[in-house]
């Protein structure tokens, strides 16, 4: 078994409401989305968009406890008409890994589950349209820059 699979199979997944994260949760979340969206992307913006308390959180551990990936699922009319997931992220040290798949897939799961029947919705790194399509959402209007980044806004139809 090659160290990439070893990953994928080795995560522990956690949905938690913000109130129900702890301090060392909390820290954890903000260090990886500033690591990768701030300090790899060289993109300066105000990360505590003040979304996250509405946001129920998904963390992935490995087996040494280290925080892998992470997203959070916006309820409707936060950020678009439905819900939506949004800081989408993963660990330099895991990427290619097939772990940002099964990020987004226990995304959409839980969408299903807690909005079922709504569309679900992403504001996508422009270079990523291509693994969203893959994970069955479509482009919604056009390219648009944000903080710096071009982004394009993507549905998912219920199912």
């Amino acid at each position: 078994m090659s160290d990439q699979s070893t990953v994928m199979t080795d995560i522990t997944w956690h949905w938690q409401h913000f109130a129900e994260l702890g301090p060392a949760d909390l820290y954890d979340i903000l260090v990886i989305r500033q690591r990768v969206f701030i300090v790899e992307q060289h993109c300066a913006y105000l990360d505590a968009d003040g979304e996250d308390p509405s946001a129920l959180h998904l963390c992935g551990r490995t087996t040494d406890a280290m925080l892998a990936a992470y997203l959070r699922l916006l309820p409707p009319g936060r950020r678009f008409t439905g819900p939506s997931i949004g800081r989408v992220v993963t660990a330099p040290e895991v990427r290619r890994s097939g772990i940002g798949r099964l990020l987004m897939m226990e995304g959409i799961w839980k969408a299903r589950e807690v909005y079922p029947g709504q569309p679900l919705y992403v504001s996508a790194q422009r270079y990523l349209e291509g693994f969203y399509f893959s994970l069955g959402f479509v482009t919604q209007g056009h390219p648009k820059m944000e903080d710096g980044i071009p982004h394009i806004a993507m549905m998912r139809p219920p199912r």
